[in-house]
């Protein structure tokens, strides 16, 4: 972490409240599929519809919820997002029917909503461009950081106590956050004046097309969204069946998944450690980068699997190291870069946006993993992503003298004129 970030007691603030958080929110993921999945026998379907009741609210909402954190105080919106979150987590602990779940489930993902585009605009009144690279990798390093102490915590403490006590637990860490919250300070950055001036003059609706409106006069953010919400798409087809094609290993490891997914986390705190340190890279190149080393560890997996290769063990969990290594790179400059292209009093609608895109890729992309799987088989269906997501990368690296050309002719007055 760099000396202005260490300095910088809000965004240590913030930090703090999203590892509290995030391990939170992954111990209850295990609980709840535990509770659904085991103790009451749900059926694939009603398994599948948990992760849909999370990730439908995020795609709806998306856009609507960055309009409300750019109008409304974004540190309120934070404390009574986790506030309510925490009381909804605590209904699970008495819920006797799937369907009391899912709808606990789905009025948790509404306010998942609005508290990211909430916390992303914060963030950007917190730090400075010149440190955002930083502070956007050492986020992501957290994200992965909680994605595999939390299951690992979750497994034990679900074994021991059962599901409710993680159910009290998660409630507990969104409380303890959003009381960690009320200590961020007021705003660092200016907002724009002009912007005050337009939330008076326009209506709801001129505001929700306001972020959708910005991405488009941008070059770099339209490519990079597409190219982010393409990849996400491609990634998440292959990714939802990786049990699936372990299935077809002969002598596959019965801890072979759980091996895969921890050191895909670890592959993915590692680039954000390397992106943390080292900021004064090119955002666009280092995309294509990942996205091309995501096709490579795919098809590396698939070819491995199709020979049969023994050791799986070894160079499964290895490629998915790659795989994890190479998201990062995708994820972490385009955020960062999104961070700081986007004035202030924007950065809600334009995440809005963006999370609602990558949401709608998260949906997508394993309902057609499963569909061409049972169509065409599990092989074939990760040979297309991986040749897809290597087409993608290519088609970029082609393409980026024509991009970085129109990037640097748009003058940033006249994108902030949006407004």
């Amino acid at each position: 972490m760099t000396k202005g970030l260490k300095k910088n007691k809000g965004f240590l603030t913030l930090i703090v409240a999203q590892v509290i958080s995030g391990i939170g929110d992954w111990l209850s993921i295990v609980a709840i599929i535990t509770l659904v999945g085991l103790k009451w026998n749900a059926s694939p379907l009603e398994v599948s519809f948990i992760f849909l009741c999370l990730a439908v609210p995020m795609a709806l909402f998306g856009p609507v919820a960055g309009v409300v954190a750019d109008r409304f105080n974004r540190k309120a919106l934070m404390v009574t997002s986790d506030l309510i979150r925490a009381g909804l987590i605590l209904i699970l602990t008495v819920a006797d029917t799937v369907w009391v779940v899912y709808l606990c489930l789905f009025t948790v993902g509404i306010f998942s909503a609005l508290f990211i585009p909430a916390k992303n605009g914060k963030l950007k009144e917190l730090v400075s461009d010149d440190y955002m690279k930083s502070a956007m990798s050492i986020s992501s390093m957290i994200d992965s950081s909680t994605k595999v102490i939390g299951p690992l915590l979750s497994g034990v403490l679900v074994a021991s106590f059962g599901p409710k006590l993680v159910f009290y637990i998660d409630s507990a860490t969104f409380f303890v956050a959003g009381l960690i919250i009320l200590f961020l300070p007021k705003t660092v950055q200016a907002i724009n004046p002009t912007s005050q001036i337009s939330k008076k003059k326009n209506s709801f609706k001129t505001e929700f097309t306001i972020g959708f409106s910005f991405i488009k006069t941008n070059t770099f953010l339209l490519v990079g969204m597409l190219y982010f919400g393409i990849g996400l798409l491609l990634i998440q087809l292959a990714d939802s069946q990786l049990i699936v094609l372990i299935r077809e290993l002969t002598s596959a490891s019965p801890d072979l998944f759980g091996y895969l997914l921890t050191l895909s986390g670890v592959g993915m705190f590692s680039a954000g450690l390397l992106l943390a340190k080292k900021t004064d890279y090119d955002t666009y190149p280092i995309m294509l980068i990942g996205i091309l080393g995501l096709g490579l560890s795919f098809g590396s997996m698939v070819a491995f699997t199709n020979y049969d290769v023994g050791f799986s063990i070894i160079w499964m969990p290895l490629f998915g190291f790659l795989a994890g290594f190479s998201y990062s790179l995708v994820s972490v400059p385009f955020h960062s870069s999104v961070q700081i292209n986007t004035p202030v009093h924007l950065t809600g609608r334009v995440f809005g946006v963006i999370n609602s895109v990558a949401t709608t890729a998260t949906i997508i992309g394993p309902l057609l993993g499963g569909w061409l799987s049972t169509i065409i088989g599990v092989i074939p269906a990760f040979i297309i992503s991986s040749s897809l997501l290597v087409s993608l990368a290519l088609i970029g690296a082609l393409y980026r003298s024509k991009i970085d050309k129109a990037s640097k002719g748009e003058s940033q007055e006249g994108a902030y004129k949006l407004n």
